[in-house]
């Protein structure tokens, strides 16, 4: 699949975030582009102008990692920008191929018993595996109980990004809807970086692009980022306000999937909400119908 047109598009959005004085360029009245012109970016990372406008229609093909890194100098790209532009030239060169994991056609992925047992294990707080398309792919049963409206919806088909653009619950379940859509989108664009032969992914992207303009401005603008360690505000329809620390692991033995796992701090009033959600769940458990056992 050819990623040109999204090398081009990364490539322009980040040199038109770059003010000359941020660069250390004089600035003056008279710029026709915002941002740096190409030259300047050109002469920033020692290339030629040529050369650099070669790279930015979108031709990474045969790029060396010493000329990636100076463009990303250049642009002042983060970790995750950086990370996000070699996994573009890898897929430029086709390098991604010999990496990426394969799939099996026709099944549906399904966590390994040891997996299920170690989220079973935490019990505390929620804690989830995900791929990098945001579905939830297994969870323990307090994340059952804290994504119930998501779970229970399903239209949202298990994923995060469909909950929080498609379903109107995810506008009370994030107090800080704005910031999640952000970063819900910055993930996938990461992740079509980093693997851009997923049908599945663009299938999403498509769907919801065509469904939610929040999305569709979000898309356009090529902000990427990693999804590592924070802090999030949650408004759960059955416990009321929660503040939640996360981690977010990636999974050694399964090459594209992590784990989150959400904590509150000791002693506050989110530690004491999430107690009473998994009461609450375990009692709902026990109470649902059994599906009479035949023989």
């Amino acid at each position: 699949m050819d990623n040109r047109e999204e090398v081009r598009e990364f490539l322009t959005s980040r040199r038109a975030k770059i003010t000359p004085e941020r660069a250390g360029l004089p600035g003056g009245s008279r710029r026709r582009v915002p941002g740096l012109r190409r030259s300047e970016v050109a002469a920033l990372a020692d290339v030629s102008v040529e050369y650099y406008a070669k790279l930015e229609r979108g031709n990474l093909a045969g790029v060396s990692p010493a000329v990636l890194e100076s463009v990303a100098r250049a642009l002042h790209l983060d970790d995750a920008e950086r990370a996000h532009l070699l996994h573009l030239a890898q897929a430029a060169d086709g390098s991604d191929a010999l990496t990426r994991p394969r799939r099996r056609a026709g099944r549906r992925w399904s966590p390994h018993p040891s997996l299920q047992w170690t989220l079973d294990a935490i019990t505390a707080g929620p804690a989830v595996v995900c791929n990098g398309r945001a579905d939830i792919l297994a969870a323990n049963p307090l994340a059952r109980a804290f994504y119930g409206e998501l779970l229970a919806n399903p239209e949202n088909q298990g994923n995060l990004a469909r909950f929080n653009f498609l379903d109107p619950a995810s506008r009370s379940f994030y107090p800080d809807w704005e910031l999640f859509g952000d970063m819900a989108v910055a993930i996938l664009r990461r992740e079509a970086g980093r693997d851009p032969h997923d049908k599945d992914l663009h299938d999403l992207v498509g769907e919801l692009s065509t469904r939610s303009e929040d999305f569709r401005t979000r898309w356009g603008a090529h902000d990427v980022r990693r999804h590592g360690t924070g802090t999030k505000r949650f408004r759960h329809p059955v416990v009321g306000e929660l503040t939640l620390a996360y981690e977010v692991l990636e999974l050694a033995a399964e090459p594209g999937l992590t784990m989150t796992v959400y904590t509150a701090e000791p002693g506050s009033s989110s530690e004491e909400g999430l107690r009473l959600l998994a009461s609450w769940a375990a009692t709902r458990e026990s109470a649902a119908p059994r599906t009479p056992s035949t023989g």
